[in-house]
């Protein structure tokens, strides 16, 4: 079977949009990340997005795990103009499209941002190159939030607003069996 381990970043401390906007993680909670790093499977590979805060929390639990290249494909969605700009301010700004981004999840974009479905397609895309390249063996995937949930609703068969409901805490664990059957073993799990 192979399983993937999706973990979620190191906090960044940011209260706005952070989609493709390269920030650091806050890794100064050594003791949440040795819980971390003890709850995920010694002989997994370990592969992250190419965004730093993916990259440093990949490092952090990686210890004696075989690293892969960080990869583009699963950076966080692309939020263009919204990107560094506060919740409120995007609803004031584009009341009608952040309305509809969050409770039509699917082809909704944010201006020069990416939608639902392209931000579940350059993932989906990316992790099977990831799984096919590494036959039988488990991975650990540092990402991001919205492509961890984007995984989720691919696995659970669910559409993307039911998907949002999900939390995905950082340090979390989202689980998700890919071969021989595909489902969602667990959500969140913080170690």
């Amino acid at each position: 079977m192979t399983v993937i381990y999706w973990v979620r970043h190191a906090p960044t401390h940011e209260n706005t949009f952070v989609g493709h906007r390269d920030v650091p993680a806050d890794l100064s909670d050594t003791a949440q990340i040795a819980r971390l790093n003890a709850a995920l499977p010694q002989d997994a590979l370990v592969v992250s997005s190419d965004l730093s805060r993916c990259v440093d929390t990949a490092t952090a639990i990686q210890g004696p795990r075989m690293r892969l290249s960080h990869r583009v494909g699963l950076r966080e969605f692309d939020f263009g103009d919204w990107d560094g700009m506060h919740f409120s301010d995007v609803s004031k700004k584009w009341p009608d499209l952040s309305r509809s981004y969050w409770q039509n999840p699917g082809d909704v974009a944010p201006p020069n941002g990416e939608s639902w479905h392209a931000a579940a397609t350059r993932v989906s895309s990316e992790i099977s190159t990831i799984v096919k390249d590494n036959p039988r063996r488990d991975i650990i995937a540092v990402a991001h939030f919205g492509a961890i949930l984007t995984q989720v609703q691919l696995a659970a068969n669910i559409p993307p607003y039911s998907a949002l409901a999900h939390r995905i805490d950082n340090y979390s664990i989202t689980e998700i069996q890919v071969r021989p059957t595909f489902g969602v073993a667990r959500v969140n799990h913080v170690p």
